[in-house]
């Protein structure tokens, strides 16, 4: 692969994820959760191995959310019309999702739950 073609792939998976910011209100959501996220952190201080499972998390759900929408570009693309495998497909991109977020939020209450009562309490 050429410098030009490497130069090409990140500027397509950019476009990507401003697509998918500017497009896609649950991503919307997902970035300003990571943001709340991000501030909680370092007000409550979170050690680097909290830092490494939040971030993970948060990267996680972030790339769940743009496959989904992936998934949802390309059924809508070969499936226009309605089709109950297409609907299948969405369905189960955003159980991925879903089950991504879950994740996260148990991780998050694992981590920030013990913090917060120690502060708050």
């Amino acid at each position: 692969m050429s410098l030009r073609q490497r130069i090409d792939s990140f500027r397509y998976a950019f476009q990507g994820m401003a697509d998918l910011f500017r497009t896609q209100p649950n991503s919307q959501f997902h970035l300003a959760a990571a943001v709340l996220v991000v501030g909680a952190g370092y007000w409550l201080q979170l050690s680097r191995s909290e830092w490494a499972a939040i971030v993970l998390c948060i990267v996680l759900v972030i790339a769940l959310e743009a496959l989904n929408t992936g998934l949802e570009y390309l059924t809508d693309l070969v499936s226009p019309d309605y089709h109950p495998l297409a609907g299948k497909a969405k369905d189960a991109g955003a159980a991925a999702v879903l089950i991504g977020a879950i994740g996260a939020a148990i991780v998050g209450l694992l981590i920030f739950g013990p913090k917060l009562l120690a502060r708050l309490g």
